[in-house]
Order: structure tokens, then sequence, then C-alpha cells
């Protein structure tokens, strides 16, 4: 298996790890909306991380597009999510700007997993 698809596959087993403790944070900790919109986050995309990293083992032309979309798409989660469960557990705001900048990478991550999937071709 190539190196950045089984990094791609690490990232969301721990993004999914990190979403099912952040509901459950949210669940009995508390932490409001906030919280409970980052494990949304998180779990989305873990799932979506393990399907795009599948389907590039598939493609030839178009995977290393789409690689950089789950790439980014990866980023941006850990950054939007990472700000929001700062937010709520501890009352803290990242670094300036880290939910919106992780939510436009995430959306830019979408879009490129978009264009791989026009130009993939099988391999």
């Amino acid at each position: 298996m190539p190196v950045w698809t089984r990094i791609l596959l690490v990232l969301a087993g721990l993004m999914g790890a990190a979403g099912v403790a952040a509901a459950a944070a949210a669940a009995h900790v508390g932490g409001g909306a906030n919280l409970e919109t980052a494990a949304h986050f998180l779990l989305f995309h873990a799932a979506a991380l393990v399907g795009l990293g599948a389907l590039g083992l598939m493609l030839g032309r178009g995977r290393v597009v789409l690689y950089l979309g789950a790439s980014a798409m990866a980023l941006g989660v850990l950054l939007f999510s990472g700000d929001l469960a700062a937010r709520a557990l501890m009352e803290v705001k990242l670094l300036g700007g880290s939910a919106p900048f992780g939510g436009s990478l995430t959306i830019l991550g979408w879009l490129l997993v978009a264009v791989g999937a026009l130009v993939g071709r099988r391999a």
C-alpha cells in the first residue's frame, strides 16, 4: 500500500477516534453545539478519508489530485474541529482564524476530490 494511502487511513482512524471521544464528551461533560459539530465533522470526514484512500488505490491518473484533496480535507477538518473543541472545552480559541481557515480548506479539499474524479482513470 502506498505511503500516502497509509497516512490517510491513519488520519481517518485518529479522526474517527477523536470524533467518538468528542461526541461522548459533548453528551457527558458538556460543550454544547460547538463540540457536537466538531464530533460530526471528525466522524463524517474520517469515513470519507477511508473511502478516498480505497478509491485512490484503484486510480492511475487523478490519484494525486484525489489524495491532495483528501489531505486538504483532513487538515481542514483537524483545524476546524480542533478550534471548535478548544472553544467548547477550554474556552480558548486556537490560532486566529483556525475555524474559518479550516472550513475553507475542507471545502477546497472536496473540490479537489471532484476534480480528481473528473480526470481520474483506472490504473
